[in-house]
């Protein structure tokens, strides 16, 4: 990995959040930074990573907020980063978040940071849980057991941070502790020892990471490490002890020295917790209420229905509620259109170029942003499942009807990433350890309607379906899941067979989200679709503004202007489906930039303003074709920057030109299908 460490200016604390999911680590972050952060991609590979800045007491913290993860492998690339960045770039302190609720499981990420000997300060996060548990954690015996420093903390409340920020700056001054050894018993304890005294016979490999360390590293077989090391004469010589020592261990124990570390791992946690942890429930006071409402959500009868009633509930609420608001940014445009043609005409401003303020800028960009508030009342809504702890749920019902197809249950997570953007979905395919499970969720991806999409199909549901949008727009989705899975039984069976492997999630217990964290959410996502309004969407619409006026002379937006030649070669081959007008051929071709220009594009060419847009399409089309051009933006060839994706995570043109192919063939199919056995069914 590339040196991520900045030059440290005076007084600047360097602090690498580490945490499992789920246990409130963005929610400390955002205590912790505030508005002050910023969101860029590890250099090297698309992993988001997250850093932050605090002023305390004079002293600058940078924050840097590493990817979620249970242990500190090199399984996926979210290990890997955390991993790396902890033993290369060695931060001043690092804070592992800890869910006080499920201490076995997070300790696990602890005592490897510990081996690591990383600079520690431990974070009991949810203690208010905790408690509402009846789990009593004696944190000042954990910090004395460990010889770390422990801070109880409720970080959606704000609690315990001002405390665990002191512990870090203190600890951050201090070297840190090396002394963290687990007895793995005399036998593993004796292959460690022979690893470890060739690994000090060389002093660049000792130096660069610890010895004890690396050799429980080796033993584990870890590639990652194997990999880096192969580069030096070091390996020749450890290999031929590495094997002896690994057979030694499956003689003698029947298991490979991997699983027999983590259960003397596991086996350390456990005594750890028996000296600082009374639990003082009932068996039947253990059967919480998370486990009382998962034997209706997770039912094997009732699982699916539910989450697709909870899909329709989430576009119900945001189109019922977004509506309104849609109107509200329509006159605020068609008001700032007037008041800028106005303008233009009092001061005798060129023809062209209040054209271009109004049509293309006003016109194309602002059809575009009207559609924020249903956006950022999707987002919303998604953030309330998320964070209740829902979505997990969902993930683990879809895991046997995945299964029951062919595909990996965890799959569906990168597909749920989707729904907001198809980059991240298609990133978050890392964590599948099989690369044909990866390949074929990256190839289904796609199908999964991203929020790019929303704003067309708000238009076209709201100008032909009024009464029934939010039925309308749930089926889009839903379609686009079927085909998702569909494909992927296909995918699985022709291009990708063999066996697929086991999918095993933590279940988080239910919370109720706090306003201040679904709304920091929410506008995580939202903006992204304000900031490619401001960039993308902006630069195309001028784009098109131009190619409507060229060449110099024609009538504007006409079918003789560029885009309407251009438009017009298409859109025969649009025609079974319906929609065989230049005008929607173009924005179509448009719509590969960025799914949201579809409506700029049809704003320019049609010559209206926002609130004139639905009626301008009414005339252009009938609802059947209506709802075919919404499953052809469904379907169709995937945005730039999703190709973009798709092409950096198989390292491949071919399946990258497969996707795109599959796509608009499957698109074109889906839309004529439509059109065409809808006619047969006498609809118009």
């Amino acid at each position: 990995m590339e040196n991520l460490n900045t030059v440290k200016k005076e007084k600047e604390i360097v602090v690498a959040l580490v945490g499992n999911p789920n246990s409130g680590k963005t929610s400390l972050f955002n205590d912790l930074t505030g508005s002050r952060q910023h969101v860029g991609n590890w250099p090297g590979v698309t992993v988001e990573k997250k850093e932050g800045r605090l002023d305390f007491d004079g002293t600058i913290l940078r924050v840097i907020d590493l990817p979620g993860t249970y242990s500190l492998g090199a399984y996926s690339e979210d290990e890997v980063i955390t991993r790396d960045y902890i033993l290369k770039e060695n931060p001043d302190v690092v804070i592992n978040v800890i869910d006080s609720t499920n201490l076995e499981r997070n300790l696990y990420l602890t005592v490897q940071l510990l081996e690591m000997h990383a600079n520690v300060v431990l974070a009991l996060n949810m203690f208010d849980e905790a408690r509402a548990k009846k789990i009593e954690i004696d944190a000042a015996r954990l910090s004395a057991l460990l010889d770390v420093p422990v801070v109880t903390t409720v970080a959606t409340r704000n609690e315990g941070v001002r405390d665990l920020i002191e512990r870090a700056v203190s600890t951050s001054k201090k070297e840190a502790k090396s002394g963290f050894r687990i007895n793995y018993g005399r036998e593993i304890e004796e292959e460690i020892a022979k690893i470890e005294s060739i690994i000090y016979l060389y002093p660049e490999i000792a130096n660069k990471y610890p010895p004890r360390w690396l050799a429980v590293k080796l033993l584990e077989e870890d590639k990652r490490i194997l990999e880096e090391i192969k580069k030096d004469n070091f390996i020749k010589h450890v290999s031929d002890q590495l094997e002896k020592s690994k057979s030694h261990l499956i003689e003698i124990s029947g298991e490979d020295a991997e699983t027999i570390i983590a259960d003397r791992r596991y086996g350390f946690i456990s005594g750890l917790e028996k000296e600082f942890v009374r639990r003082h429930q009932t068996t039947e006071q253990r059967y919480t209420l998370s486990d009382k409402i998962d034997r209706v959500v997770t039912n094997r009868y009732l699982g699916i229905p539910l989450f697709l009633f909870a899909m329709w509930s989430v576009f119900q609420f945001t189109f019922k509620l977004g509506d309104p608001m849609i109107g509200w940014v329509e006159t605020l445009f068609e008001g700032l259109s007037n008041i800028v043609s106005n303008i233009a005409e009092n001061v005798g401003a060129p023809d062209l170029a209040a054209s271009f303020i109004v049509d293309g800028v006003i016109g194309g960009v602002g059809s575009v942003l009207v559609f924020i508030p249903p956006i950022f009342l999707l987002f919303l809504a998604i953030s309330i499942l998320e964070d209740s702890g829902y979505m997990a749920r969902a993930a683990y019902v879809m895991d046997r009807l995945m299964h029951a197809l062919g595909l990996h249950g965890k799959s569906f997570i990168p597909l749920l990433i989707g729904f907001g953007c198809n980059v991240p979905g298609i990133m978050a395919t890392r964590t599948l350890e099989n690369r044909q499970d990866r390949l074929i969720t990256i190839l289904i991806n796609p199908f999964m309607s991203c929020a790019a999409r929303l704003p067309i199909y708000v238009l076209f549901a709201g100008a032909f379906f009024a009464e029934y949008q939010g039925w309308v727009i749930f089926s889009l989705y839903l379609l686009g899941i079927v085909i998702a899975i569909v494909m992927g039984k296909i995918f699985k069976k022709y291009l990708f067979k063999g066996e697929t492997s086991h999918f095993v999630m933590e279940l988080p217990p239910y919370r109720v989200p706090t306003l201040k964290g679904l709304f920091i959410h929410m506008w995580e996502r939202g903006s992204s679709f304000i900031k490619k309004a401001g960039t993308i969407i902006f630069s195309v619409v001028v784009l098109i503004w131009a190619l409507s006026n060229l060449p110099l002379g024609v009538e504007y937006a006409s079918s003789e202007s560029l885009i309407g030649r251009l438009g017009a070669m298409i859109a025969p081959v649009l025609s079974p489906a319906g929609f065989g007008t230049w005008q929607a051929a173009a924005s179509l071709i448009f719509g590969i930039l960025a799914k949201e220009v579809v409506v700029g594009t049809l704003a320019v060419l049609y010559g209206v303003e926002e609130a004139g847009l639905g009626e301008a399409i009414r005339q252009h089309f009938t609802p059947l074709s209506a709802y075919a051009f919404m499953v052809m933006t469904l379907l169709y060839i995937p945005c730039v920057a999703t190709i973009g994706a798709i092409r950096k995570e198989t390292n491949s043109w071919g399946w990258t030109a497969f996707a795109v192919c599959s796509s608009l063939i499957l698109g074109w199919l889906m839309s004529a299908l439509i059109f065409q056995g809808g006619r047969l069914l006498g609809f118009s």
